[in-house]
């Protein structure tokens, strides 16, 4: 026992214990395949004896996306408290890239995609599913965020299921473009923020736009007119990896977009812009080769990563905002 106690021993145990913890962290942090969302709704719902009506696709495609948090490689792991998960932070900054992208369709679908006109009565089951993904998603001790956010998922598939059962008559999902526009609108601001903390990975400076447009307008507090913008070097990668994530989540969800919306793009022509932020977008998941994000100096010697990245979402965000422009003429 004493030989197999010594310090050469214990310093191979060690050895072995990090390899597979190393081994591990890179299987765990396989991001899940693209899909299509009208070819997946087109199998769920012949696997369910369901028919495919609007929102079909988009509910189905949330609850895959959503899904793919819990059952990817490794499982959810941002409330992980043990190793290597707990050692992570590229991947559960990938997760809550999606989990966030998730909050803001479900909130649109129980606020507008569900409901006809504002005195209209909110889907029981959107009303179950919004509140529970918004649980913290760092929460472990029960109830987890996993149990909380496959419950909302449950929900989900109550509220699909009604959409394509006649019988019922409550579930309803409205394609119209002043629906699609509003949610749109919050897209944008997401990809705004995204956009601005990428690019900051060199720093700016920049001035400060908070009152521009308007004579009259006021602030809480004041702020200086030029301002230093600069995304913390602890937080570059973390940054990179949440956009990705926002991006893989909003890239399906446009285009389910494009099957319950088909009528709406055609009728605003606004199909082949679509396409383009979908494009934009595809742009954003292509491999990564370089075994780090790294963060050069603009012009530098160096690759710059987050600039990349914050080149593709600020061209969507750009498309994004001309398609709701598009959705809001008559």
């Amino acid at each position: 026992m004493q030989r197999f106690l010594s310090i050469k021993w214990i310093a191979l145990y060690c050895a072995i214990f990090f390899l597979l913890m190393w081994i591990f962290s890179i299987f765990w942090s396989v991001e899940p395949e693209l899909f299509e969302p009208a070819e997946l709704a087109q199998q769920q719902a012949q696997l369910n004896n369901e028919k495919v009506v609007p929102g079909y696709t988009m509910t189905s495609t949330l609850i895959v996306v959503t899904e793919s948090l819990l059952n990817k490689s490794g499982g959810y792991l941002s409330n992980d408290v043990l190793p290597p998960s707990v050692l992570m932070d590229d991947m559960p900054s990938w997760e809550f890239g999606v989990l966030e992208m998730t909050r803001d369709l479900a909130l649109a679908m129980r606020k507008d995609l569900s409901r006809s006109q504002s005195q209209s009565i909110e889907n029981s089951f959107l009303t179950k599913a919004q509140p529970l993904f918004n649980n913290n998603h760092l929460d472990w001790i029960l109830p987890s965020a996993e149990s909380r956010y496959q419950e909302g998922i449950d929900n989900l598939y109550l509220y699909r299921k009604s959409l394509s059962d006649i019988s019922q008559g409550q579930g309803q999902f409205y394609a119209r473009a002043d629906n699609l526009r509003d949610w749109l609108k919050q897209v944008e601001k997401r990809l705004g923020s995204l956009s601005q903390r990428l690019s900051a990975s060199v720093g700016q400076d920049r001035l400060d736009t908070s009152l521009a447009g308007d004579a009259q307008a006021t602030q809480s507090t004041p702020t200086a007119k030029n301002l230093v913008d600069k995304t913390s070097w602890w937080k570059l990668d973390d940054t990179f990896y949440e956009a990705r994530g926002a991006s893989w989540a909003l890239l399906h969800f446009l285009k389910a977009v494009e099957a319950d919306f088909a009528d709406v793009l055609e009728k605003k022509n606004a199909g082949i812009s679509l396409q383009q932020i979908v494009r934009e977008l595809e742009a954003t998941q292509e491999p990564i080769w370089s075994p780090v994000i790294l963060n050069g100096s603009g012009f530098g010697l160096l690759a710059n990563h987050s600039l990349v990245m914050a080149n593709y979402i600020s061209r969507a965000n750009a498309a994004l905002i001309e398609l709701s422009e598009l959705l809001n003429q008559g």
